[in-house]
């Protein structure tokens, strides 16, 4: 694995409006790992892992679970190999590189020699875990412990099931470090590109994504003892109920400010970029929300033409009918400067629904569910009269509403896949190789009959860290999946 450190105060400038924030006598353009303060660095820091995060990694899970599919009116091939799943190292290898790369500052500012931004250094714990629980989930044993360790250019993989566990001691140790912060730590300010200082919704956060993790682990027996002990710690904490959204100040003043969502559909001036014709909604998925009168479908995709909406069966080859396909919709474009997503209230509530269902926690299950479906509806722009017209409408729908479901697990996982379309599909992914739902087909053109569990190592690892990257073939990546899927 090749060791960069790098350091992005630049980037955090460059994406941030307060004048007081990048008012330094040190030359911007000469920083130094001294003069790049935790303060500083945070808003890049949380930033960059996301604009992987919200487009490479996206797209393949929404792609995976049924949600986009390639324009075969224009386009020849596309999806052919998410399509395929002749998967090999060269595969969406930026998930892992970028990942890698851009955490490190994250972990810089961790690592910091100063009891002065204790705050600061909790905000990078949580988002390290955050960002890194993707990349387990992804490739199962990783480079962890030493990933960053700037004398070791060839690290040990450690074992997933390991890093899963500390990746709850760091959360923990995240939020003693708020709550032990004393008068000479540093406030946190506008650095802050998700809360702006608020360390209550941090907390909250950092419980979240306990929740998250443990929920993962939650079908291991082997847990059973660990799993107890952690989710009783968790009883009575306070969750997210309002979306973590991050916006470190995405604007339409160049291509690199607007957010990368966005940037992946639009240039900045509005004229749409390839994507915006290349990636449609599949058959599928306009099926299923019709089939529920989903009224989120004219939210998360724009019609074909007039108020007709047409997608396309992934590996299809012939033009569909008529020239014209649905788009990703206005939910989820709206402007260079619309909000990044990193755990919407929706997410949260399902979570939290999951866990009360199975015992885990208290609460009532249905409840949560339905409070998931309605921060969905809220955030796709719908209002609560048509979310309760929805909920009347899926009252006697299994695997939808939750009187009527017998799998009560398919209908958190299938209304979760609803909320998370186009936001965050790799979640969606991840959660169908837990779960088994929603249950979702395959492309026409697939050469095995099931979802790979996991991704192939990159093929910087096999030239960088060849001493320790374990020698994978195809049969494995649908075999043998992170701990948690075995």
């Amino acid at each position: 694995m090749k060791k960069i450190k790098i350091l992005l105060p630049i980037l955090a400038l460059a994406l941030f409006s307060c004048d007081d924030y990048v008012d330094i006598n040190q030359s911007p353009n000469d920083p130094t790992p001294e003069s790049v303060t935790p303060n500083l660095a945070l808003a890049a820091a949380i930033s960059e892992p996301f604009r992987t995060f919200s487009t490479t990694s996206n797209e393949l899970g929404n792609v995976w679970m049924q949600n986009w599919g390639a324009n075969v009116n224009t386009t020849t091939g596309g999806y052919a190999t998410e399509y395929t799943l002749g998967i090999n190292s060269t595969f969406r290898a930026g998930i892992w590189d970028n990942t890698y790369l851009t955490v490190a500052n994250l972990q810089n500012i961790i690592t910091r020699n100063t009891t002065v931004y204790d705050n600061h250094k909790a905000i990078a714990k949580i988002m390290k875990v955050f960002y890194m629980q993707y990349i387990v989930d992804l490739y199962g044993n990783v480079p962890y412990s030493l990933a960053w360790d700037q004398t070791n250019y060839a690290p040990a993989y450690d074992d997933d099931q390991a890093i899963y566990r500390s990746f709850i001691v760091e959360l923990k140790e995240a939020m003693d470090l708020i709550e032990n912060a004393d008068v000479s730590d540093a406030t946190v300010g506008p650095e802050d590109v998700v809360f702006q200082g608020n360390l209550d919704n941090w907390e909250k956060f950092a419980n979240t994504l306990r929740l998250r993790v443990l929920l993962r682990e939650s079908e291991v027996s082997a847990s059973s003892s660990y799993l107890a002990t952690e989710f009783a710690l968790l009883n009575g904490a306070e969750f997210l109920t309002a979306d973590a959204a991050i916006n470190p100040g995405y604007s339409a003043d160049n291509a690199f400010k607007q957010n990368p969502f966005y940037g992946y559909f639009y240039n900045i001036d509005g004229s749409p970029r390839q994507n915006q014709d290349f990636i449609k909604a599949t058959s599928f998925v306009l099926n299923f929300l019709d089939s529920t009168s989903d009224p989120r479908k004219q939210r998360l995709y724009a019609p074909a033409t007039g108020t007709t909406y047409v997608g396309v069966v992934q590996g299809a080859t012939a033009p569909e009918t008529p020239d014209n396909l649905s788009s990703v919709g206005p939910a989820l474009l709206q402007s260079a400067s619309q909000n990044g997503y990193l755990i919407t209230a929706a997410e949260s509530y399902f979570l939290q629904s999951e866990a009360a269902f199975r015992g885990y926690l208290g609460g009532d299950a249905k409840t949560l569910f339905e409070s998931g479906i309605q921060a969905s509806f809220l955030l796709d722009g719908l209002t609560v009269a048509q979310f309760n017209t929805y909920l009347t409408a899926i009252s006697t729908t299994n695997g939808a509403g939750w009187d009527a479901s017998s799998n009560k697990i398919q209908a958190i996982m299938t209304q979760k896949w609803v909320a998370l379309n186009g936001r965050n599909g790799i979640e969606s992914f991840i959660e169908h190789n837990r779960t088994g739902f929603p249950v979702v087909p395959l492309a026409t053109t697939s050469q095995y009959p099931t979802l790979p569990l996991r991704l192939f190592y990159p093929t910087s690892e096999y030239t960088g860290n060849a001493a320790n990257v374990p020698n994978l073939t195809i049969a494995q990546m649908f075999s043998e999946g992170p701990f948690w899927a075995n």
